[in-house]
């Protein structure tokens, strides 16, 4: 078929809509003409199907014409060759003779074809390969029944090792000494495939093909993409592979039980680095007894290359890739990653894929690729938080503490280069705690700082700190050849990390001393980490806590890499909270583009895509005009809802039932008016909308102060007289839970027709239900967002990103780019939150929007298109109400007639 006619039809698991044709038909034209498109296709219309049928059918088309295209140069090739030279010309134009030239050109032609047809014969073992896989089950049985013998094996291995009880000499901290740190040139690094410190695999490794690159937010996201592609109809003959971290890929029991991802990390790392030494056999010399080093049974490249096969030959989730991998006893972090370069689709989270270093590390190649990024109305923040760092008081001393307790150790046995590279790190680590007002080598929670905000380009924080002078990029690559974060870690959790005694039978006192500090202090650090309570801005404390327990250096290297970038683009923020543990130095990066620039660059065809993409405008702006990206490569698609009109119903309210102006502003908000009527609203809402009712407030602080009042004033007792009332809970492994119990009283109450007509879920606006979550049916009736929810205006980070932004970006419509940059903020988490109801051509549900401020035009113009061409405005609640009561009965008579 010709491509650049796109296509006319799609493979499909059934009837697609209008809209999954024309997302499909765009899709493919982006992908053929090398575009940069952005995708807006609403939740509930089949946007993954869509995205894998147009993409994968793209992908099979251009395999087909690559192959034809190869087939006809070489057949060219081959009919120029086998022709006789054309007799000479008596005269050349040239100043080297005929006989020259012809057999240069002649060489040129050997060489073009002999490239073609070794390229078509590793297509053509690739394919038989693939093929063989997938159709020789003996053979897969024949393997499975090898790998049960090996486990037994290994398990006989593993108890024989346990038994051992030498004594440990000396040479047990050999694994804990950096090795000699010969150059400075990056250049001259041994390349490592996947980040892996193993040669021997690169035996396995393939050329990478014309493959499509797939990221999202959560695993949850990827997971369910991977299932829709298998019930796609292209889940035969696909090769598709999902990368995750060791955490999510880790079958050694050994090695998960650690917990937190750096120690797994660590640990895994370092049984490699055992993997490879090798051992000494100086003759005459006695080797000093002690415990075998431990390597990982899972990492052989015979059982890394069956497991390699059958993630190949199989579409698998990760619970799937998990169980083969305990089938072949083979690792599936390293077996997906040498899956990588074969691979048709590779599904990956966002940070693996934005992300240079880790990309690097994860074997992805971009050069004339495919990516598509799906749930990416939130890219730019993404790209930022990425890229940021943050290092506390605490994280700063505890690794000065251990890195000078490190060196002090070994400074007789560590080579004279890198002692010098610790020593400059530790002078470093010290310009950063004076930056906060401390010194090292006190306690940082005892030690007090003046309370304040500092805002500073990096070149002036660097000068405030008295670093100026350290190579910072020297540094960085210092830490990634050094590998001495794991060397460090290694110490750590050998003497202190799990607070065990810290003497031994070959220490002596004097060293005994030395590491009793570094015992005490970490124990010290890590009680009071533990004990401190979570803020609600960050989610992952106790996953802070095992790192900060193990080492922070790697929070240290982070934040060293942060450092080296261009002067312009970021700002580093100090911030003194009082006492030196708790307070903070943090990178910002202010421009997103400039490492998005690198994806867009090297990738044939880039696919942002979101269920809401809107404002596109200031997206366009801020991340592709600003990476080099011209209007004539961007593609934008939107389409509207797969539900009927009649199906949904978005009220824009100016006014309650008493007549009190809605006006949620920073002013207005805690008036007790304005919370009665709040109340009433809700109350009203309640009584004519059945099953679930899901009202999203600005913030936790807020929804706080509003139940609070409600209690006091009797409100919420009438609430909870018509529907059982729920609240967003602020620990995230409760989530869950509270969901589960809000749909079983729906179900309950629908099945009961008196007393409750069901359940209300107090929510938050950017909390863990306004994302990833659908209230689909009767668990989302009705939609209520109270006010807007602007950002923190006062926040140093936000007031810094729009003067960038002001300073680079060019004004519009009569407004700055930084206040444009907190409208979009405010609309993007109000999409998001409303966007949870209505997720299938059957759903129908109702979106109330409580403040005056909605009825802005330029406000409405940022809705999603299939929301802003039904929304309606009310001055006054009657007619609003009146519209909620009329969904209600005609719902009501569809159900009665349908029964």
């Amino acid at each position: 078929m010709n491509m650049e006619n796109g296509r006319a039809q799609f493979p499909f698991p059934y009837q697609p809509y209008n809209i999954q044709e024309q997302f499909m038909q765009a899709l493919y034209s982006a992908l053929d003409q090398g575009k940069v498109g952005i995708f807006e296709s609403p939740t509930g219309t089949g946007k993954s199907l869509s995205l894998i049928c147009g993409a994968l059918s793209w992908l099979r088309d251009h395999e087909e014409k690559s192959r034809q295209e190869t087939a006809a140069l070489l057949h060219e090739g081959e009919a120029a060759l086998s022709t006789s030279a054309a007799p000479a010309s008596a005269t050349s134009s040239s100043a080297e003779p005929d006989w020259i030239t012809d057999f240069v050109q002649k060489k040129a032609e050997r060489d073009l074809v002999s490239k073609l047809k070794e390229e078509e014969l590793k297509r053509k073992k690739r394919e038989e390969r693939l093929e063989m896989i997938r159709n020789n089950v003996q053979l897969k049985y024949a393997m499975k029944r090898k790998s049960s013998e090996d486990e037994e094996a290994f398990k006989l291995l593993h108890l024989s090792t346990e038994e051992e009880t030498e004594t440990q000499g000396d040479q047990e901290d050999e694994e804990l000494i950096i090795a000699e740190y010969e150059s400075d040139d990056e250049s001259k690094t041994r390349s490592r495939f996947c980040g892996a410190e193993d040669d021997a695999d690169d035996e396995l490794v393939e050329e990478h093909v014309t493959k499509i690159y797939y990221c999202s937010r959560t695993h949850s996201q990827l997971a369910q993409f991977v299932h829709e592609v298998q019930k796609s109809p292209f889940s035969k003959d696909i090769s598709l592979v999902t990368l995750g971290s060791r955490q999510n890929l880790c079958i050694n029991e050994e090695v998960r039980r650690l917990g937190s991802s750096q120690r797994i990390n660590d640990r895994c790392m370092e049984m490699q680095k055992n993997k490879h030494e090798k051992p000494q056999h100086d003759e005459g010399a006695k080797r000093k007894r002690g415990p075998a080093k431990s390597v990982c049974p899972y990492k052989k490249a015979s059982a890394l290359q069956q497991m390699r096969d059958g993630v190949l030959g199989t579409v698998h989730d990760i619970e799937q890739m998990l169980k083969l991998g305990r089938e072949t006893h083979s690792c599936p972090y390293y077996a997906t990653r040498l899956a990588v370069p074969p691979a048709q689709l590779v599904v990956l989270p966002y940070q693996t894929l934005l992300h240079e270093a880790t990309r690097r590390a994860a074997g992805v190649q971009l050069k004339g690729q495919v990516v598509i990024i799906d749930e990416a109305h939130n890219l730019s923040d993404t790209l930022s938080s990425i890229h940021s760092a943050e290092l506390t008081g605490a994280q700063l001393c505890c690794a000065h503490s251990q890195l000078t307790q490190y060196a002090d150790r070994y400074k007789s046995r560590l080579k004279a280069k890198n002692l010098m590279y610790i020593k400059q790190i530790l002078f470093v680590i010290e310009g950063l705690v004076r930056v906060l007002g401390g010194k090292v080598g006190q306690n940082p929670q005892s030690q007090t700082t003046q309370t304040g905000t500092e805002l500073h380009t990096i070149n002036n924080f660097l000068f405030k700190a008295q670093i100026d002078n350290i190579n910072l990029f020297k540094l960085q690559r210092y830490f990634e050849k050094s590998m001495i974060n794991r060397k460090l870690g290694g110490f750590v959790e050998k003497y202190a990390g799990s607070g065990v005694s810290l003497q031994t039978q070959s220490s002596s006192n004097k060293e005994n001393r030395r590491t009793e500090g570094l015992n005490r202090y970490l124990q010290t650090l890590q009680s009071n980490q533990i004990n401190a309570p979570v803020s609600s801005a960050d989610q992952q404390g106790s996953e802070a806590e095992k790192v900060l327990s193990a080492s922070p250096m790697m929070q240290v290297e982070v934040f060293f890499m942060a450092l080296t970038n261009s002067n312009t683009d970021g700002r580093v923020l100090v911030h003194r909270q009082g006492t030196l543990s708790e307070s903070s130095v943090k990178f910002l990066l202010l421009n997103p583009a400039v490492h998005f620039a690198q994806v867009l660059k090297q990738c044939r065809a880039v696919i942002i895509a979101g269920g809401t993409m809107q404002p596109v405008s200031d997206f366009k702006q801020e991340l592709l005009f600003s990476a080099g990206v011209g209007e004539e490569r961007i593609m934008e698609f939107s389409c509207g809802h797969v539900i009927p009109p009649e199906n949904i119903l978005p009220l824009v309210l100016c006014s309650g039932p008493s007549g009190q102006e809605l006006d949620f502003t920073f002013q207005n908000r805690d008036s007790p008016r304005m919370m009665d009527e709040t109340g009433r609203i809700l109350s009203n809402i309640c009584n004519v909308v059945p099953g679930g009712v899901v009202c999203f407030f600005p913030s936790y602080e807020y929804s706080r102060r509003m139940i609070s009042h409600w209690e006091a004033s009797g409100v919420l007792t009438r609430l909870a007289n018509k529907k059982k009332i729920f609240q967003e809970p602020k620990k995230a492994n409760q989530v869950e839970q509270v969901l589960s119990d809000f749909s079983r009283c729906i179900q309950r109450c629908a099945a009961d027709a008196g007393g409750l007509t069901g359940a209300l879920l107090f929510s938050v606006v950017g909390g863990k239900m306004s994302e990833g979550i659908n209230f689909s049916d009767d668990l989302g009736r009705c939609v209520v967002m109270v006010g807007m929810p602007y950002p923190n205006i006062k926040s140093p980070e936000l007031q810094e990103k729009m003067s960038y932004l002001d300073k680079h970006l060019p004004h519009s419509g009569g407004r700055s780019p930084g206040q444009a940059l907190i409208e979009n903020l405010c609309m993007k988490a109000v999409n998001q939150s409303i966007g949870r109801a209505i997720r299938h051509r059957g759903d129908y549900s109702s979106i109330v929007l409580c403040d005056r401020r909605y009825s802005r035009p330029a406000t409405l113009s940022k809705l999603p298109t299939w929301i802003k061409s039904r929304t309606s405005t009310h001055a006054t609640f009657g007619p609003a109400f009146a519209a909620l009561r009329k969904v209600r009965s005609k719902h009501a008579q569809k159900r009665t007639t349908a029964s």
